[in-house]
């Protein structure tokens, strides 16, 4: 079985549930100043990447070890319960004196969800924390929100840089996610444009939502999105031609070889290098470069059962996309699970409970399931 890392981000996400279901169109409608509101019990879990997309992965049947810092703190007590319960503790590092991160996650009914964050020990992590020795075999190497982790986006990136690099002269594949940042923070304010330019080379897999991808390569559109949408969902105006296309062609003359950007509800949009470029990506993954070469299109979202929270829905897309790659599945399979993988996920307040079995997925896809329109 190929070995997978996942590396990076973890937090502890608390989710308090919303008790009326009832979908609205403005945040104002349930949340405003001096309101008190009747809340059900609060959702616990493990949340960032290397918990969302590390832990999908092991349940979906990858070989996983997960690589991130917390504190030695309460909160770090309750997430390293948590990932004891999957088998997954020993690869993380627990650092006296260090807070651990956590997020208060707001998922109304009908809005995005919004996410009160403290980065905590994240803010720590560098190349250093990388193991030489744990890249021994190790097929694929997934890291994820580097947006969140101060070492990663100070002094122009280097140490983001320094992690893929050491990565790929191990002779490991690649993965690379992000979060989107507040651009009125540090993370908001540094040149990502010119961060990617430095890592895409040293990335093989680059799976990004749109809004992170357009904050980072042009705010100036990022924000004529913002008047476009007015308030809704930037996923639901967007157009594949003129607002999605441009971002993915300059993201392939960075260095992509393999690139997928999340795109909300909607679905999600792929493209691929071509044979010569994807001849880079190591062989440990053993993946079939000519059938995935020259590839383009949109995934389609399939229609959730039910909507209870997107918070984790696109870590588990990537997660299933990641572990079918690793089974040798064509890129259009893997697309498929993909999708079939966030619109599970919604169906839960965290983003593990509502995952199905790869062969679950695909035998719902075989049956008909329906895409959104």
């Amino acid at each position: 079985m190929k070995k997978v890392i996942a590396a990076g981000h973890i937090c502890l996400d608390i989710t308090p549930v919303f008790q009326d279901n009832k979908r609205v169109e403005r945040l104002g409608d349930v949340l405003s100043p001096g309101k008190l509101i009747q809340m059900g019990n609060a959702d616990v879990h493990t949340g960032g990447s290397v918990a969302n997309t590390g832990l999908a992965m092991k349940i979906l049947g990858a070989d996983v070890t997960l690589m991130g810092k917390m504190g030695d703190d309460e909160f770090g007590g309750m997430a390293r319960k948590i990932l004891k319960s999957y088998r997954a503790e020993e690869g993380m590092l627990t650092v006296s004196g260090e807070s651990t991160s956590y997020s208060i996650i707001l998922a109304v009914p009908g809005i995005d969800r919004i996410v009160l964050h403290n980065p905590g020990a994240n803010d720590t992590f560098c190349a250093d924390d990388v193991p030489e020795l744990s890249l021994k075999d190790c097929a694929l190497f997934h890291f994820g929100y580097p947006t969140l982790m101060k070492k990663m986006y100070e002094s122009e990136g280097n140490d983001l840089q320094r992690i893929l690099k050491k990565v790929k002269m191990a002779g490991a594949a690649t993965s690379l996610d992000f979060a989107l940042v507040n651009p009125e923070t540090e993370a908001g304010q540094a040149d990502w444009e010119m961060i990617l330019e430095k890592t895409l080379p040293y990335v093989d897999f680059f799976v990004p939502s749109v809004e992170e991808l357009c904050f980072m390569l042009d705010r100036e559109r990022f924000k004529s999105w913002q008047k476009r949408a007015k308030g809704r969902d930037i996923t639901k105006i967007l157009d594949i031609e003129t607002d999605i296309k441009p971002l993915a062609e300059q993201c392939m003359s960075f260095g992509a070889k393999v690139l997928l950007i999340k795109c909300g509800a909607p679905g999600i949009y792929f493209k691929t290098a071509d044979f010569r470029v994807l001849r880079g990506i190591s062989e440990r993954v053993e993946l079939d470069v000519q059938e995935w070469s020259d590839k383009e299109g949109f995934e389609k979202s399939y229609i959730p059962e039910r909507i209870l929270s997107g918070n984790g829905a696109g870590d588990t897309s990537i997660a299933a996309f990641l572990t079918a790659m690793l089974e040798g599945y064509s890129i259009e399979r893997c697309m498929h699970l993909a999708a079939a993988a966030g619109a599970s996920c919604v169906a839960a307040y965290d983003a593990l409970s509502g995952l199905k079995p790869l062969n679950e997925l695909e035998d719902r896809i075989n049956r008909g399931w329906d895409k959104c329109d």
